[in-house]
């Protein structure tokens, strides 16, 4: 369903680049549209919405593939990400999500050995309810993913190999795209671009990198993890953009959520870091913002547990049938 809908006139701003540890800014040439594209994460479930939905909208005439002119792409969504920015056309994403997955070169089939997911959600879920404020919160799951790192380090090469197969490419699009993670050490925003010198696999993998579920992520000395531990979203990260499209797997929910759900960390509005307050922000700056989050269907699709693979493909068909639906209200292209 489309949330947070709202009609502002066009800002005619300029598209923004941001490389890690740093805020810096590079213009690309200015484009008509000025649109972000905003992939939120919501696991393996998210991930296959995001792509039906792209699909759905592109059959119904939507092309956000070739109408956006910057992706930011957050945990499972900088997968999505970087498979929409490929090149490769929407109808065939989709066909892909529905076809059985793609095993990692030389790897074997069982995963290797991690912590028990129910207690990194516990973990999580209990650092998130004592932190003072966001800054805190994304040190402390920085803290945590590297407490974990003498467990998970022999899981680090599948992490890698499991993201590369995913990937269409390996190589940074030509478009501007933003790969969002944070810094393990500091707690603070780390984001990669085709700029930023960073392997495009590699920054999918630090973007990806759960605490507790997988290992920090080594690039040039720095370790990384998950950008949603800073926002499902970040879509903050848009401002600038005269129109931005967010597709949000967990539908801008914090808070505790039925268990198995990794998107259960506490974020009172007062942060920022909540879908609806950056949402807010965005539009008091001017841009026309629309949210796409699952509907009924979607939900039952994606179930409790939508880190497990097995919600892609019903997750995939009931995103390209809302993605259909929600083109008659998408009013920005």
């Amino acid at each position: 369903m489309s949330q947070f809908q709202e009609s502002l006139p066009s800002t005619g701003g300029k598209a923004q680049s941001f490389t890690p540890g740093s805020a810096r800014r590079t213009s690309y040439p200015q484009v008509a549209h000025n649109l972000a594209l905003v992939l939120g994460g919501g696991g393996a479930a998210g991930n296959a919405w995001e792509i039906g939905i792209i699909a759905g909208l592109a059959e119904a005439g939507l092309d956000m593939t070739e109408a956006a002119d910057l992706v930011i792409g957050t945990s499972s969504g900088a997968t999505a990400a970087a498979q929409l920015r490929s090149g490769i056309p929407p109808a065939e994403l989709f066909a892909s999500v529905l076809s059985p997955p793609v095993q990692p070169v030389r790897q074997n089939r069982e995963r290797p050995p991690a912590l028990p997911m129910a207690t990194v959600f516990e973990r999580m879920r209990a650092i998130s309810a004592t932190a003072t404020s966001a800054a805190d919160l994304q040190r402390a799951m920085g803290a945590f993913g590297l407490e974990s790192d003498p467990v998970l380090e022999s899981t680090a090469g599948h992490h890698r190999s499991v993201v590369a197969a995913r990937l269409p490419r390996h190589e940074w699009p030509a478009r501007p795209m933003i790969v969002v993670a944070v810094n393990a050490h500091t707690g603070e925003l780390a984001t990669f671009d085709r700029d930023s010198g960073v392997d495009l696999v590699d920054a999918v993998t630090a973007g990806t990198a759960l605490p507790g579920s997988s290992p920090t992520i080594n690039i040039n000395g720095t370790r990384y993890i998950n950008g949603g531990v800073r926002s499902a979203e970040n879509a903050d990260l848009a401002s600038g953009y005269a129109n931005v499209v967010v597709l949000s797997p967990f539908g801008g929910r914090s808070g505790t959520l039925p268990e198995g759900q990794f998107e259960g960390l506490r974020r009172p509005p007062e942060w920022g870091m909540d879908l609806e307050g950056q949402v807010e922000v965005l539009r008091k700056q001017g841009s026309r913002v629309e949210v796409i989050t699952p509907d009924a269907d979607s939900q039952a699709a994606m179930g409790t547990n939508q880190m497990d693979p097995a919600t892609r493909i019903p997750s995939a068909r009931a995103g390209f049938d809302q993605g259909k639906q929600e083109a008659t209200h998408v009013t920005i292209l």
